[in-house]
């Protein structure tokens, strides 16, 4: 699904991105332009970027000393 219209990011784009380590919008911004022209996409973006961060912690392994 696209969330932002204005520079084609779609709702995997941002999940691969939190994959790779983005824990904030602001570095979401810089690797995808997401929310760079009119701003209405936002919101999505932010909750999109939040559930993705979510569910990386999920798979993560759990490790016992």
């Amino acid at each position: 699904m696209y969330i932002c219209l204005c520079n084609a990011v779609i709702d995997h784009d941002i999940r691969r991105e939190a994959a790779d380590g983005v824990q904030t919008f602001a570095e979401l911004q810089a690797r995808t332009g997401c929310g760079d022209c009119c701003g209405c996409c936002r919101d999505e973006a932010h909750a999109t970027l939040d559930q993705a961060k979510a569910q990386v912690l999920c798979d993560l392994p759990f490790v016992t000393a």
